[in-house]
């Protein structure tokens, strides 16, 4: 992002303090969405770097629009201060803003605040904080007031692990410019914001584009790009044929959701590898899913004759679970392989080896961590993720809030979709299920969980419009609905 500064100051041109006021502007546009009270109390505290600046800006621009009690805090724990900086705060200086210079904490012991926006430390640093820092973090957690982080939470860092120890702000909402930190969607950020916003600031999009990367987000225009409209005199066959290798006698429910969300996703045909119990479940629920009864002694006769299979959900980990697995293994057709079908990987590591490439696996946390060993934290799960995706030459899907998609070439696309209403049991299932089914119409592997996360996402987003909580089987079959959208 500072090359993408760099690049577009040079090459638009413009100045430096321009694209800094360009950025405040957009600061408090979104801000003033949110907080829009000409009488409440606004606390700026600004750092001497060009977070700082920003914020002094952001100031400026708050008076302009009408905020009648702003005061800016300048932290002077360093001598050292940016040449944008310095402009901005002459530019202060010769308004009617309050500004007092804070030399130590206690200079705001008569602070009083009902809005407090960070600008004191930007997206540089890599280290926890300490001594003054340290101590202004704590004292403005300690109020208790709604805290805007410009561009990043003092104290968070953009990349790489993030201390469980996190010492930092704790802001309400962080308000970035142009891309959001790559930390801002692993579960540990929640320690320094509970949400944030990306803004424009026009940089140079093309520049950034073109950058060699190790992580993509996922957006609509990807998704439409990929996505194959249904064509005039297509039938089932077109569509492929899809068997799910699912469910035991007490566990026939995820069986069922992967079968439900394969149809509603749109394969030509589904079978379901399911126990000889759970038949009238199935022809009962889902007539339109053909059965292919299993019992401790079968094996898939003639798999090559579907064109996608997934195995795991609600399998049991059994010895004959584990050779219905390694019999698929031994195909080399590439397999969707979730829940117990993890689960045997876990238990008989020898099979991770005979895992066939392009095959796509679905783990969440503790899945993965049993088979590739404990992670302390997510950043490093995610670079274990992506280094055994390439080794292996698979797809792994690493579910959480935001879904990590590992490909064999070494990227990561994070998908954006999805929300706190689905959490509940059984989504796991449905993932599956629409991953095979965009497998069996002929998508690639790559593209099949690209595909599945992201809709998979929009079909849970769209129902928690009107719901504060989404069961899966609504997900399955808000699937339709999902794809609509994108046609």
């Amino acid at each position: 992002m500072r090359q993408a500064d760099e690049f577009t100051i040079k090459n638009k041109p413009i100045a430096s303090i321009d694209l800094m006021e360009k950025a405040a502007r957009s600061f408090v546009q979104s801000f003033l969405r949110d907080e829009f009270d000409a009488n409440q109390r606004i606390a700026i505290f600004c750092g001497k770097g060009n977070n700082g600046g920003d914020g002094l800006a952001i100031a400026h621009l708050l008076l302009n629009n009408g905020c009648e009690n702003v005061k800016v805090y300048v932290i002077n724990f360093s001598d050292k201060q940016s040449d944008d900086f310095a402009i901005n705060l002459q530019r202060l200086d010769e308004s009617r803003c309050k500004k007092i210079n804070v030399s130590t904490v206690d200079d705001l012991k008569n602070m009083k605040a009902d809005v407090i926006i960070d600008a004191i430390l930007g997206s540089g640093l890599n280290k926890p904080l300490a001594g003054d820092y340290e101590k202004l973090a704590a004292f403005i957690n300690e109020q208790n007031k709604k805290v805007y982080a410009v561009d990043v939470p003092t104290g968070f860092p953009s990349e790489g692990i993030i201390p469980a120890e996190y010492n930092g702000i704790k802001a309400y909402k962080t308000i970035c410019f142009q891309r959001p930190k790559i930390n801002f969607f692993f579960p540990e950020s929640a320690l320094a914001t509970q949400e944030y916003e990306v803004v424009d600031i026009d940089l140079n999009e093309d520049f950034i584009q073109q950058q060699d990367a190790d992580f993509y987000l996922v957006e609509e225009t990807d998704v439409r790009e990929l996505l194959k409209s249904r064509k005039l005199f297509s039938h089932k066959g077109t569509y492929g044929h899809a068997l799910i290798v699912a469910g035991n006698a007490d566990t026939m429910g995820a069986a069922l959701l992967s079968s439900l969300a394969c149809l509603h996703t749109g394969a030509g045909l589904t079978t379901a590898c399911i126990p000889k119990s759970g038949l009238t479940a199935l022809n009962s629920l889902l007539p339109e899913v053909m059965a292919l009864p299993r019992d401790e002694y079968t094996r898939i006769e003639n798999p090559a004759k579907f064109k996608a299979i997934a195995i795991g959900p609600g399998l049991g980990v059994s010895p004959e679970s584990e050779k219905l697995l390694e019999s698929l293994l031994a195909t080399n057709k590439p397999l969707v392989i979730d829940a117990d079908g993890l689960n045997c990987l876990a238990d008989n590591q020898t099979l991770l080896s005979k895992v066939p490439k392009s095959s796509i696996l679905t783990p969440h946390m503790k899945e993965f961590d049993r088979i590739f060993g404990e992670h302390e934290h997510w950043w490093d799960r995610v670079q274990t993720a992506k280094v055994q995706a390439q080794a292996l030459q698979i797809v792994i899907i690493l579910k959480n809030q935001f879904t990590f998609v590992c490909l064999p070439d070494g990227k990561v696309y994070i998908n954006p979709t999805g929300n706190p209403a689905m959490a509940q049991g059984g989504m796991g299932d449905i993932l599956t299920g629409v991953v095979v089914s965009f497998l069996a119409q002929g998508y690639s592997s790559a593209e099949s969980a690209i595909l599945a996360t992201f809709i998979h996402g929009r079909a849970g987003d769209m129902l928690a419009d009107d719901n504060a909580v989404v069961t899966a089987s609504e997900v399955a079959k808000n699937m339709p609905k999902a794809l609509k959208a994108f046609q």
